[in-house]
């Protein structure tokens, strides 16, 4: 895999000299600790074949990427496709909502800008789709079924809603409520993925976080900055998906062609694993066939009734962008690669795991071709803390029983790294014919549905003693909130002054409160100040909004 990516990084070096105007890449350097991840470490390790049946020289594009199996996904001469994902009809069919533009454009790839949004279909995950009807004017959609079966169909700026995937679409726009919160770098290339109730995050193309009720109501942002690595990138792409054990995304640092990988118990708060989650090269075949193509992005997944990952779809090209020229030989397509799903996995055990435990127990579930009684390698197994597996540490195999198709697997304890912030322990191992395995698994002892409370910004009403605060609190989780308690600070010369604090009554889910706090500090209206609101239960600080060179109104 790294001799094609260094491949594809000189041949792109090479089109830099050419068009330094025009670069698009920029080599990032690694840490130092991914070398040392084992095979099943990176989220870039699940790829799996390429499938296609029609391998064919006569298709644009470079040599890296012809001949190639044009079955897969979609793609034709007479229009150049971009992003889109899929969602399986009542029909029985793979309905790929998908972009495009006419490759004869005088524009070239720049006429993205005035894409057509298409519904296409194919009796087959991988393709070959073929166009059935245009919906409308949009670029980067993403597809989403509401709680009622409705469908909305997000684009730049916009959104479509159907009562079907092969019905009339009607265009309107989401309402946004930033709730006093930087929007940051805009609301574009937004993703989506259902809460157990039927309500719905988003995450904007800059790493902000946002939740609305139904998914098609308003909006609101809960973060003040975005959630992404804290590395040097150029980020675009966000796709968010979750399944039965945690919420997963995956953002692409579009410059560096390198994408990072992130998971969260609650979609609000996340983690970052280490490694990429996918680079240039990922595209190969069976036979060892390897579609070279220059970037890869725009990733949608697919995800099967446990809401796993069994496929990604990307939009790629075969060239730099601006290298795309009217009724030339390049052009771009969608993609879709098959994903390893993991293992189904369950902790047997109730009692949290701590330094004094001795053993695990882990449950794996046989499924259709799976027979982990006789499929897996079972020294080869490790479990625990990601931080500790995806290095080739954790807890070992003492045991195994088999409990019906299923296996029960009985770890030492010893080395699982579960600290009291891990949601999520992971498994890593092989098969007895040497692929990789892996899963995650949840803690039984875990609540993984809780309150989620925000604040907004702060008003400031002057008195005779000091001022009163006035701030609304709304619970954004699934589930009502015990009591609480939310304090307004500042910031003067390093030193953090307090102004109010209050007690935050019990919230229903979505539920808001107007709070009305007493301070003896009045701060001066018209004046900037490095505003600080936190909310606690006991010393447990659940959320907090900062706002810099807030000006009081």
């Amino acid at each position: 895999m790294w001799n094609i990516f260094s491949k594809l990084l000189i041949s792109a070096a090479t089109l830099i000299l050419a068009f330094p105007v025009m670069s698009q890449v920029e080599e990032r350097e690694r840490p130092a600790e991914w070398e040392n991840l084992v095979k099943g470490g990176r989220f870039m390790d699940r790829f799996l074949p390429m499938k296609g049946n029609l391998l064919s020289s006569d298709t644009w594009g470079v040599d890296g990427v012809v001949p190639r199996y044009v079955d897969n996904g979609i793609e034709d001469r007479i229009w150049s496709y971009w992003g889109g994902n899929i969602k399986k009809d009542e029909d029985g069919l793979y309905h790929l909502i998908v972009c495009g533009w006419l490759e004869s454009s005088p524009k070239g790839h720049r006429e993205w800008s005035n894409s057509i949004v298409f519904n296409s279909v194919s009796d087959n995950l991988t393709g070959p789709f073929k166009l059935r009807n245009v919906i409308g004017k949009g670029h980067n959609p993403e597809v989403y079924q509401l709680k009622d079966g409705r469908y909305v169909l997000y684009v730049i700026d916009g959104r479509y809603i159907s009562d079907s995937l092969n019905g009339k679409w009607e265009y309107g726009e989401f309402d946004f409520n930033p709730r006093d919160r930087r929007i940051i770098e805009g609301l574009s290339n937004l993703t989506f993925t259902k809460r157990e109730d039927g309500s719905f995050i988003m995450v904007c193309r800059g790493g902000g976080i946002w939740i609305s009720r139904d998914g098609l109501s308003e909006y609101g942002q809960l973060t003040d900055k975005r959630v992404y690595p804290t590395v040097a990138g150029r980020f675009e792409d966000p796709v968010i998906w979750r399944d039965h054990i945690q919420y997963h995304m995956i953002v692409n640092d579009w410059l560096g062609r390198i994408a990072f990988y992130l998971r969260s118990k609650n979609g609000v708060d996340w983690v970052v694993d280490p490694g990429e989650a996918y680079v240039p090269g990922i595209a190969v075949h069976e036979d060892g066939l390897v579609e070279e193509w220059f970037k890869f992005e725009r990733i949608k997944i697919y995800q099967d009734e446990y809401g796993r990952a069994i496929q990604a779809n990307f939009a790629v090209i075969d060239t730099l962008k601006p290298l795309d020229k009217s009724s030339d030989i390049h052009s771009s397509k969608n993609i879709g690669i098959p994903l390893n799903p993991g293992l189904l996995l369950t902790l047997l055990d109730d009692k949290p795991i701590t330094s004094k435990t001795k053993v695990i127990r882990l449950k794996v579930t046989a499924e259709e071709g799976f027979n982990p009684q006789s499929d897996i390698d079972v020294e080869s197994l490790r479990f625990g803390a990601s931080e500790e597996v995806n290095f080739g540490r954790g807890s070992r195999v003492l045991k195994t029983e088999n409990d019906g198709k299923d296996l029960i697997v009985t770890f030492d304890a010893a080395g699982n790294g579960i600290t009291e912030t891990e949601f999520a322990p992971k498994l890593i191992g092989r098969y007895k014919n040497g692929k990789m395995l892996y899963g995650y698994a949840r803690l039984p002892y875990i609540d993984y549905i809780e309150p989620i409370l925000s604040a907004r910004a702060p008003v400031i009403t002057e008195s005779l003693n000091g001022a009163s605060y006035s701030v609304e609190v709304q619970n954004f989780g699934q589930v009502t909130s015990s009591k609480a308690s939310v304090k307004i600070a500042y910031t003067k010369d390093g030193k953090t002054i307090n102004v109010a604090t209050g007690d935050i009554p019990v919230l229903a889910p979505y539920e808001k409160v107007y709070l009305q706090l007493s301070g003896k500090t009045a701060l001066n209206k018209g004046y900037e100040y490095d505003i600080t609101v936190t909310i606690f239960s006991g010393k447990k600080v659940l959320s907090t909004l900062s706002l810099e060179k807030y000006i009081f109104k």
